[in-house]
């Protein structure tokens, strides 16, 4: 058990079952980190564990707040008429029960979900009415704050100035939004470039929005999911294992393996998924949309939204499947779990993930820039402390040092690789031509 961790501290490293202390004089001087001796310790281990054969990570909403901010989420629900005050201390009530130190939006609308289906079952029709069209206009709200999530990733304050010079803070801005995205195509790559003799790594988000999505294609990385066609995708059912090949110069026959290829699954759903009759078919809604005609009936989505009935949601479909792909990518040995910005408080998923760790040769890296209202602690409290990778903290879990300074290199850059092997490869030829001088020098002094 996880026990001895201490998660109070500013930051935490804890690799197996060695932990350092990355706030002691050791890595830390004048209030400064020093990267390199703590990059010393985490990116060869990280390789290592990258390099596993099967290879996942589980992106939650801190990438999101990483890279947006709060993302246009907002952070309380308020419901007007006489069950306002209710819904607001239930869900005040609900936090603290959850060990959270305040409530959130989702908590405020997964207790007047709960509370509107109570007034249907107790047909009180004209309140559950009245209710019912608040839901509705919140929900609405909380899909148009994803799409601002989505534009507030590529908005340049100077896309909205009318003057043709920005002023000094806005190129702050501006560069910064470029940054960004640099950050998060880092970032990717570091899981995607695997090698081809690994599996393919499997992306799974619990989000709405689809900044991941995005990362992808500036990236050049190729996705595989579930849904085929081009002008309106439509999700498949059964399971074809596709993927991309191609045939290497001179070589035919035997084809390889494109690198940069990931398969990608949205666990809760997205902003641009909708059923038509008995299929799920995606929207070609442009990036960063906000149309009102998008989101006219939010109940149409097909995205899991906060309620009590989570884990219940996730036996039908779309999400059996979804969630089978998730247990079945994960659940294997030489299996590797990375969580980023997850903070575990899906209990539907928290057991999928512990029953991975019933396999003795599965690992979990979780990378978080905070302890998640402790719930991270309680989580890890239920593991096997050598089957875990520990980077929590403002330092370590911070986008910019994380992708600058402690993920691995992309393992597919091959001429890096090549060139090294050149170098390996000539010295050792000139080190052979060095020794033959030696013994021709040395046999012509015994002959004199």
């Amino acid at each position: 058990m996880s026990d001895k961790l201490d998660l109070n501290k500013l930051n935490v490293l804890s690799m197996s079952n060695e932990q350092i202390d990355i706030e002691s004089s050791e890595y830390r001087s004048n209030g400064e980190y020093d990267f390199l001796k703590i990059r010393q310790k985490i990116e060869p281990w990280l390789t290592a564990v990258f390099q596993s054969e099967h290879l996942s990570l589980l992106i939650g909403t801190g990438l999101d707040i990483a890279l947006t901010g709060k993302g246009g989420l907002p952070a309380r629900i308020e419901f007007a008429g006489n069950f306002g005050n209710i819904i607001k201390s239930m869900a005040d009530e609900e936090a603290k029960y959850v060990d959270r130190e305040t409530a959130n939006f989702e908590d405020d609308l997964r207790v007047a979900l709960e509370l509107l289906r109570g007034l249907k079952i107790l047909k009180r029709t004209r309140a559950a009415r009245s209710l019912e069209k608040q839901v509705g206009n919140h929900l609405k709200e909380l899909l148009k704050g994803v799409a601002a999530s989505e534009r507030k990733l590529i908005e340049k304050p100077s896309d909205k100035n009318n003057d043709n010079i920005p002023d000094k803070s806005d190129q702050n801005k501006n560069q910064e939004v470029f940054d960004n995205i640099i950050y998060l195509k880092k970032f990717l790559l570091s899981f995607a470039s695997r090698a081809a003799s690994r599996g393919r790594l499997n992306i799974f988000t619990t989000n709405y929005d689809r900044i991941i999505e995005f990362g992808l294609d500036e990236a050049g990385i190729l996705t595989i999911d579930r849904f085929i066609g081009k002008i309106k995708p439509i999700m498949r059912l059964h399971r074809i294992d596709l993927d991309y090949h191609y045939n290497p110069p001179g070589i035919r026959g035997e084809p390889r393996y494109v690198e940069g290829v990931v398969k990608y699954t949205k666990l809760h759903g997205s902003i641009d998924w909708r059923f038509e009759g008995n299929q799920v078919v995606k929207l070609p809604m442009a990036f960063g949309q906000a149309d009102e005609r998008y989101f006219e009936n939010p109940a149409e989505e097909v995205v899991i939204y906060p309620n009590s009935s989570k884990a219940i949601e996730t036996a039908y479909f779309p999400y059996s499947e979804l969630f089978r792909d998730f247990s079945t990518a994960i659940c294997r040995p030489n299996s590797v779990l990375v969580t980023y910005g997850y903070g575990f408080g899906d209990s539907h998923i928290n057991r999928i993930i512990l029953d991975m760790l019933t396999v003795p040769s599965t690992h979990l890296v979780i990378i978080s820039y905070d302890n998640a209202s402790r719930r991270i602690d309680k989580f890890i409290k239920k593991c096997n402390s050598s089957q875990l990778t520990l980077l929590i903290g403002n330092h370590l879990g911070e986008l910019k040092n994380l992708t600058e300074n402690y993920l691995p290199k992309p393992a597919i850059d091959l001429i890096t690789d090549r060139q090294a092997r050149i170098i390996e490869k000539r010295k050792l030829l000139q080190e052979d031509g060095l020794n033959k001088n030696e013994d021709r020098g040395n046999g012509n002094r015994e002959l004199a």
